[in-house]
């Protein structure tokens, strides 16, 4: 079955009680036992609710996974696969990562005795080279937040299972659509389910994915422990939210793609432009590695103007784009990385990556092409 066509009917297509194509919400707290140790299959909605299951399995097939658990927010979801990791491990991230993972990372776990290294995940030698026998886990953004990296799942999956660590890729900006990680040797797959599964800036929610097989399956009882005694779940109406959003992400990321190409291709042609990242130009230096280990580019570009000051005014001038946080929604969005999603990263990464004032990220909607080029030209005119 085609990837279009799993998105539109998910784990499953109608209710089997009552025949409804829209899954229905199960606004309950609690659930009505018919004895003594008897049970429906659900208890308490913090632990299982029906209209969440449906949720947790469509993304599961989506990924060909063996296990999603639906959390409240992407960080909840990150969080719970740092819960993993043990005192005296060692962990090797992506040195351009979203900043609030590298927040959690640095002001958070770091606390509870585990090790974060960043590196470049690009360079499989560097990754080799930076092992260490106490390495359990390599977590990589590809293509990566803001500066568009992308990393080789395939040979990152076999480089950590020889070692004894995991592979934890965050698939947010590609979606299952046009990566599947899991198939590629990840181990776990995680997402800010806010962006492109929920594309229209509505819904808050993350997800992790778990692959099968025995060797996972210690995570996958950990990850339900965590799921059922922290109660970071997604509630029914927002699983509902979810799943009426999966059934058009096909339409909207390929409409997004075609869009972001248009728009990389215009940008590269304007004298107030010195650098594009976008990995869907083929002078991008993975653009062979993307069409290896993806089916789309995606339509999430990052580039550089002449200064700082006029990425600065042009986040005013903007007339249709909007100058907001986030991404992945069917609007246009205009985000200045150094000030907002990348602010508390240290300075020592940033300037690893070249992240800096001049940069601006933009995440492509669906409009129409001509229109985001048009409000672009005025305001960085």
């Amino acid at each position: 079955m085609k990837a279009i066509t799993r998105e539109v009917h998910g784990y499953q297509s109608w209710d089997k009680t009552t025949g409804a194509i829209s899954q229905p919400i199960y606004q309950t707290a609690t659930f009505r036992h018919p004895g003594f140790r008897q049970s429906t299959g659900y208890d308490y909605s913090r632990s299982s609710n029906p209209t969440r299951e449906s949720l947790e399995k469509s993304l599961a097939l989506l990924e060909e996974g063996e296990r999603c658990w639906a959390f409240s927010s992407g960080m909840a979801a990150i969080g719970a696969v740092l819960k993993l990791f043990q005192p005296g491990d060692h962990v090797l991230l992506s040195e351009d990562l979203y900043g609030g993972t590298v927040r959690l990372c640095n002001c958070v776990y770091s606390r509870y005795g585990i090790t974060f290294e960043y590196i470049d995940t690009s360079d499989i030698r560097l990754v080799s080279q930076h092992l260490r026998p106490n390495t359990r886990g390599i977590y990589v953004e590809t293509p990566s937040n803001p500066m568009m990296m992308v990393s080789d799942i395939q040979a990152l999956s076999q480089l950590a299972h020889t070692s004894g660590a995991r592979l934890i890729v965050d698939n947010t900006f590609l979606s299952p659509h046009f990566q599947k990680p899991l198939t590629l040797g990840a181990d776990l797959v995680v997402h800010s389910g806010t962006k492109y599964l929920g594309g229209h800036n509505d819904i808050i929610a993350g997800f992790v994915i778990a692959a099968a097989g025995n060797k996972g399956e210690a995570d996958r009882v950990a990850l339900e422990l965590i799921y059922k005694s922290e109660g970071a779940s997604l509630g029914p109406f927002d699983s509902w939210l979810m799943l009426r959003s999966l059934k058009t992400l096909g339409l909207r990321v390929e409409r997004q793609a075609a869009n972001a190409l248009k728009i990389a291709q215009w940008l590269k042609k304007q004298p107030f432009v010195t650098d594009i990242y976008y990995v869907g130009l083929p002078e991008h230096p993975s653009y062979a590695l993307s069409q290896k280990q993806a089916t789309g580019f995606g339509s999430m570009i990052s580039f550089k103007v002449t200064s700082a000051a006029l990425a600065q005014k042009s986040l005013s001038r903007l007339q249709l784009i909007c100058f907001a946080e986030s991404l992945g929604g069917v609007e246009s969005l205009l985000t200045y990385p150094i000030a907002q999603t990348h602010q508390e990263t240290p300075p020592e990464l940033l300037a690893r990556v070249g992240l800096d004032d001049r940069l601006l990220r933009l995440s492509v909607g669906i409009e129409d092409a001509e229109d985001l080029i048009a409000d672009l030209e005025q305001a960085l005119s």
